[in-house]
């Protein structure tokens, strides 16, 4: 009983602390963006893909505030987890060792998601600063999921290859098989992720929800006895409420590409090491725990498949969080409700892996 108290306090400490860490950038990070007036130059959503399609229901929504808001929140995030990786590291050297067991960062189980979230942030901070200083947008479409794709394979070849990963694990079934198949399966299921990353559009959205997310996966990873990576995954939870902090309304900055690709690749990585290499099912279970991404993909391919084939909308906007909007509810309704269903299938989705 002592070990697991000692061990959820490795794993709640880094939370805390990077939700400290965040509180305390925030306000820098705020007139920073502010002074550069970082944020878009055009509103609508067809600028940010690279194209200059027509976004009418969108812009009648939040043309103000995408031109008036800055971009780049999402370096509050990443920031405050490596801050707090590389404080707690320097602290495991000194005091004896007896900062040793809070040092979160190793080859086992964190170097992956980790550096899964500087790469995604510093691509996705590329892609804002052309964003916010160019009326074209910022990187296109395609060169994005490109690097998403390549990155992914990377990841998935070294489970496949250095950690010899090559099954996923369902849920009473127990692990499948698949090969070399395995790296493609990686590829598919990190893009799916991080094409979820467009639920960032209304303030305090997409914070609360990969908040909630990234704490049912520090919680998986804790049951596996991986604290290292449920102390990792907590941090990550501590830098995004330190975001949404400030990112409720009215929002002082938004999350973007540098918060979205960051978050979504890390969560990738952590959702595939609390499966099979972690004796779990983190892969199966990640579309019941992060329902409202699920909601946010499949809303857009519904609305693209019916347009392409039935020559109508389905919904008035996708992702359907903005249909909401546009049929009437409140932002902020939208939010509390994507939250309180995020809750809900988080422990759905935590007690089925808890119980393999």
């Amino acid at each position: 009983m002592e070990t697991e108290i000692y061990n959820a306090a490795r794993v709640l400490i880094p939370f805390v602390v990077t939700f400290a860490i965040g509180i305390i950038l925030a306000p820098l990070l705020s007139h920073y963006l502010y002074t550069y007036k970082a944020w878009k130059k055009k509103a609508g959503k067809g600028q940010g893909m690279g194209g200059d399609k027509a976004t009418p229901v969108f812009d009648s929504l939040h043309a103000v505030r995408e031109t008036s808001a800055p971009r780049m929140g999402g370096i509050l995030i990443s920031v405050s987890v490596l801050l707090t990786a590389a404080g707690l590291f320097f602290l495991s050297l000194f005091g004896d060792g007896a900062f040793a067991d809070f040092d979160f960062v190793n080859r086992g189980q964190t170097w992956l998601p980790l550096f899964a979230l500087i790469v995604g942030a510093l691509v996705g901070l590329a892609d804002d600063i052309l964003e916010v200083t160019r009326e074209g947008g910022g990187l296109p479409r395609n060169v994005r999921l490109a690097i998403v794709a390549l990155l992914a394979a990377f990841a998935g070849w070294w489970f496949y290859e250095k950690l010899d990963v090559s099954a996923v694990g369902l849920p009473f079934v127990g692990p499948v098989e698949l090969g070399l198949l395995f790296v493609p399966f990686f590829v598919l299921v990190t893009l799916a992720i991080y094409s979820s990353g467009v639920i960032d559009g209304i303030d305090g959205l997409a914070g609360g929800v990969f908040g909630i997310i990234f704490m049912a996966y520090a919680g998986i990873a804790f049951a596996q006895e991986q604290v290292a990576l449920a102390a990792f995954a907590a941090a990550v939870s501590g830098g995004i409420f330190a975001f949404l902090w400030f990112n409720v309304p009215p929002a002082r900055f938004y999350l973007s590409e540098t918060g979205s690709m960051a978050l979504t690749l890390a969560l990738a990585l952590v959702a595939f090491s609390t499966d099979v290499l972690g004796g779990g099912v983190g892969v199966a279970v990640l579309p019941i725990i992060a329902i409202a991404l699920t909601a946010t993909v499949v809303s857009v391919v519904l609305q693209v498949g019916s347009k392409m084939f039935l020559k109508r909308k389905l919904f008035r906007i996708a992702p359907i969080h903005h249909h909401f909007e546009a049929i009437g509810w409140p932002a902020q309704k939208v939010t509390m409700r994507y939250w309180i269903i995020t809750i809900l299938f988080s422990i759905l989705g935590l007690s089925i892996a808890l119980i393999q």
